[in-house]
Order: structure tokens, then C-alpha cells, then sequence
């Protein structure tokens, strides 16, 4: 069914149109909008046959899908507006190019062929996904863009003609993961799309690249030209997880093939939270590229772990220092010393600080219980701390600090069964010994253990032990 439709302020020259019940418009003839004041207002689809002409030097608004066939479509002087509610597809077998473009689609806008902008293109709303052939956001030499950001950028591949710095705004579905080119020694044709994913064959490096980060990258090809161009890559740790790095190890890392190899470069920021680094200037393309070390992320440090038995259950205490990129700790029990499992799962602050976590055992313990920390970092490494121990009749020898924060001293609970001479040494989180000395325990009570001056406000670690007991305990100074 064709409806007749009325459209003022624009000027139709040899021009035959078709349009359906759902206000379709096919155009098969030549469509010319004279005059930045002229509107053509489509409330449907837009299809742009083969040997047909359409210039726009006006304002085109389309609600629906755009299919263009047009070889050697011209971008005109005037503006495209992609405001619809529902999905919007741009196909077709020829790219369909503009001048300036406002993309203003929450709903979001899908290219399964190339839109070329030569102006300026404005994200209003919405993102801009790229199909797998792949299909490109095009963005012609002189061409800007505006507005981009988590929700409004390109999952996909962007491409850049020309010379001139360009920061392509590419990313996942969910945030933007922008990379630059600078200092482009020529004009070339550029394509860049962001990968979020597990980086591969990570393990290939070489020297001096000793770790890869294993959570994304960028692939740039070059398509045309020789032109070399400095690369800048941004992270942001509160949208995908960036290892602890110190900042004067990390380079831009390439791979060719065989190895990720070191390219350079200098880094700003901070690993904890957001910062970017600028390679050299590169001149060889079509490559993955992404963050690399010359020096390994340092482990998480155990400062203690330990286990007492107090009133029918298990106390379990254990300190971390530096704590960063750790998926989760599993707290693990044993009844035999060789096989252990799973009794409670501890998820991580990741402050890059010192923690301090607990859990109360309830379960009978008969005979002894062996006990181990097991860590899971991001990316999926396992470590383990020392086994601890805690025996049946170990809850009738009553041994812990009684108040914690302290102040001047550490004052210590002993029961009847901790008779004896016991030594005793102070440690902080360095591990530097800060205090040492003796307690001589005669009666059940309570003793004092003095603490120097030098001892400032902190954490510290407190080992009390003779040839038959021991108390651990991290001491936090006021």
C-alpha cells in the first residue's frame, strides 16, 4: 500500500519515491535537500536503492533501520539525526556517509555496514555496536566527534582517515576503553577496536617484558599508508581490573606473532586507580597491543595466620598486607593433615593496605585440626599459607591478649596450663623485629608487656612462645 505524503522546506528534483503504510520511504530516483533549514522527516525506514542519488545538505531525520546501495554516495553539508526508540540498523552493500551525524538512540544503534561521518558526530544517547565482518564507524580525514562516554561510544571497530590526532572512542558494551593515535608522521587509514578479554598467549614474552596484562587489549591495523604514530592507552581500574604495577615498569607491549614485545613508553597515575602511558613513536601495525611489566606484580604477604582454641570452638585470624587483586580467600580445615576443604569463603577489601579477617570454627575438633589459608587472585592464581594447628585439649590452656587496640602495654590472659618462661618479640608489618624479651608466667592472671617508645601507632605482630605453647596476635598500637 503507498501513502502521498506532504514535506515542506525541501527540494526534490527528478526524484521518485516509494512509501508504505508504516511510513517507509524507498528512494529510487534522486533525493537533493537544498538548504541547512530544509528538514526530511522519515518517521520509518530509509532505503537508498542502487542507482539512486541522495544528497543531504539539510537535516535527515530517520526513526527506523537505513539500507543504502548507492555507490559513491556524496556526505553533503547537513546533518543525519538517528533518534529512534527500538533498535536501529544501519545495512545495505554501499557505506552510507554524512557530514555531521547525532546518534540519540538509548535503545542503541547496530551497523552491519559502514557509516561514514566527515563532519562532526555528536553521542547523545545510546551505543553504537559494529557487526564481526567487520563493519565500521568511519570517521573521514577533518572529522571530530563529541559527546562519548560509557554509555555512548562504539563496541566495535571505529575507523580514522587522515593525519591529525585522533582519539578513537571504542570500548565494551559496557564501558568506554578509548585509545589515541598522536604524532602520525603521514595520512593513513586506521582500524581500532577494544577487546575485552583475556589477552593471548600472555606467557610469550620478551626480554625485558616479564607479565602481560591479562584483561584487555586493543588491536590496531593499519589498512593504508606508512604512517608511524605514538599510541595512547588509558586504564581504569574501577572498569577493568589493572594489576599492580609500579609505574616506572610499565611499557606498551605489542605482539608480532611470536612474542609480546616491549615498544616503550612512560606511565602516569596510579596503578589503584586510573593513569595512561604514551609509547614511542610505532610504526609497525596490525597488532594487538596492550600493557606490559618489566618487573612482576608482587604477591600478596601474608603477615600471619592463626588458629587457637577457645571455649569449644576455633578462632582463626589472619592478617594481609598490600592487599590488592585477590579474588577471594577460602579458609580451609583438615582432620587428617592431608586431605582439607572448603569451611568458609572470605571476599577482599583490595585497599592495597593491610586487612585483618576472622572466623570462628564451631565444628568438634577430636584430636587435632589442621588448618590452611587458600588465596585466589583475578586472575586465578593460587596461593597457600602455612598449616596451622590447634589440638582437643588445647581449650583448657587459656593463653590471649585481653585488650587490643593497647596503649602503653599488651596485657596477656594465662591460665593454670601456661606456666613457664616464655619469649616474646614485636614485629611490624616489614617484618622488622621492633621489641624482644621474656615473660615469666608463674600463676593463672594477667601480665604486662611494656611497650617501648619507638614503638609508633600501628599494626604489629606479637609471638609469645616457649617449648610447649604459643600465642600469636597482630597488636594494633594507638
Amino acid at each position: 500500500m503507498k501513502k502521498n505524503i506532504l514535506i515542506t522546506g525541501i527540494i526534490f528534483l527528478m526524484i521518485s519515491i516509494s512509501v508504505s503504510a508504516q511510513l517507509d520511504v524507498k528512494n529510487s530516483g534522486v533525493i537533493y535537500i537544498s538548504s541547512a533549514t530544509d528538514t526530511f522527516y522519515i518517521p520509518g525506514a530509509l532505503t537508498n536503492a542502487s542507482g539512486s542519488a541522495f544528497t543531504n545538505n539539510g537535516v535527515v531525520l530517520v526513526k527506523k533501520d537505513i539500507t543504502n546501495d548507492q555507490a559513491s554516495m556524496t556526505a553533503g553539508t547537513g546533518k543525519l539525526i538517528l533518534n529512534g526508540s527500538s533498535v536501529q540498523t544501519v545495512s545495505g552493500s554501499q557505506t552510507f556517509k554524512t557530514y555531521n551525524l547525532i546518534t540519540n538512540n538509548a535503545a542503541g544503534i547496530t551497523l552491519n555496514n559502514n557509516l561514514s561521518v566527515a563532519g562532526i558526530h555528536t553521542y547523545t544517547a545510546g551505543m553504537i555496536t559494529t557487526s564481526a565482518t567487520p563493519n565500521y564507524m568511519i570517521y573521514e580525514a577533518g572529522s571530530s566527534y563529541t559527546g562519548s562516554s560509557d554509555t555512548r561510544h562504539v563496541n566495535g571497530w571505529v575507523k580514522k582517515i587522515g593525519n591529525t590526532n585522533f582519539t578513537f572512542p571504542v570500548g565494551t558494551a559496557i564501558y568506554e576503553r578509548s585509545i589515541a593515535l598522536t604524532n602520525l608522521t603521514a595520512t593513513g587509514e586506521f582500524n581500532i577496536r577494544h577487546n575485552p578479554a583475556v589477552t593471548p598467549n600472555r606467557l610469550s614474552t620478551y626480554n625485558p617484558l616479564v607479565y602481560i596484562d591479562t584483561s584487555e587489549y586493543w588491536t590496531i591495523n593499519r589498512v593504508s599508508g606508512t604512517a608511524a604514530a605514538q599510541i595512547v592507552m588509558n586504564w581504569d581500574n574501577s572498569k577493568i581490573r589493572f594489576p599492580n604495577l609500579m609505574l616506572a615498569d610499565i611499557r606498551v607491549a605489542n605482539y608480532d606473532g611470536t612474542f609480546w614485545r616491549s615498544i616503550g613508553g612512560s606511565a602516569t597515575g596510579s596503578a589503584l586507580t586510573t593513569g595512561n602511558i604514551t609509547s614511542p613513536s610505532v610504526s609497525a601495525f596490525n597488532r594487538n597491543f596492550t600493557f606490559g611489566s618489566i618487573a612482576y606484580t608482587l604477591p600478596v604477604k601474608i603477615i600471619s595466620f592463626t588458629a587457637g582454641r577457645t571455649n569449644d570452638y576455633t578462632k582463626l585470624n589472619w592478617t594481609i598486607g598490600s592487599e590488592l587483586n585477590v579474588a577471594r580467600y577460602e579458609l580451609q580445615r583438615s582432620d587428617d593433615g592431608i586431605s582439607f576443604y572448603t569451611i568458609y569463603t572470605q571476599l577482599p577489601f583490595n585497599r592495597n593496605g593491610t586487612e585483618f579477617y576472622a572466623y570462628d570454627d564451631k565444628k568438634y575438633v577430636s584430636g587435632t585440626a589442621f588448618y590452611r589459608l587458600k588465596i585466589i587472585d583475578l586472575s586465578t592464581q593460587i596461593n597457600y599459607s602455612p598449616v596451622v594447628t590447634v589440638s582437643a585439649n588445647a581449650s583448657g590452656k587459656e593463653f590471649y591478649v585481653v585488650t587490643n587496640p593497647v596503649d602503653v602495654a599488651i596485657t596477656l590472659y594465662a591460665g593454670s596450663a601456661i606456666k613457664g618462661l616464655y619469649n616474646y618479640t614485636i614485629v611490624n608489618t616489614a617484618g622488622q623485629l621492633m621489641q624482644a624479651g621474656t615473660v615469666d608466667i608463674k600463676n593463672a592472671g594477667t601480665y604486662s608487656i611494656y611497650l617501648k617508645t619507638t614503638i609508633t601507632p600501628g599494626a604489629y605482630v606479637l609471638v609469645v612462645q616457649n617449648e610447649t605453647n604459643r600465642l600469636q596476635k597482630m597488636i594494633i598500637k594507638k
